[in-house]
């Protein structure tokens, strides 16, 4: 698989997903504003739902937090991991920095984990 193949797959997949999850957060979205709409009597069960709703979008929300995160870590290490065997092909000496620099670039999957424990630690 060429590289331009590998991106356009990757971007094709990472879009899927995009529209699927806003797909079902327009679901969610118009469900709950029915619910209230239809009935305005019964306004705990209202509350009620919207708290589920809320539960959920806070699920969905870290777990596109994660998988973004993670897809966007994969890349960056695929990449900056590449480069650094290349350099330390040529100069074994700079292992170390080239270390650093893959690492900085796996942070980004850490950085989404945190924002996932974030929103979930609100629920």
């Amino acid at each position: 698989m060429s590289t331009r193949t590998a991106r356009r797959a990757v971007a094709a997949s990472a879009a899927a997903v995009f529209l699927l999850a806003l797909a079902v957060l327009t679901v969610v979205a118009v469900d709950a504003m029915s619910a209230a709409a239809t009935a305005p009597a019964a306004a705990a069960a209202a509350a009620a739902a919207t708290s589920g709703t809320d539960t959920g979008m806070a699920f969905l929300g870290a777990g596109i937090a994660v998988g973004a995160s993670a897809i966007g870590a994969g890349i960056a290490v695929a990449y900056a991991g590449s480069a650094a065997l290349a350099t330390m092909s040529e100069q074994p000496a700079l292992f170390g920095r080239a270390m650093v620099v893959v690492g900085l670039a796996e942070g980004v999957a850490i950085y989404g984990l945190i924002v996932a424990v974030l929103i979930l630690g609100r629920v």
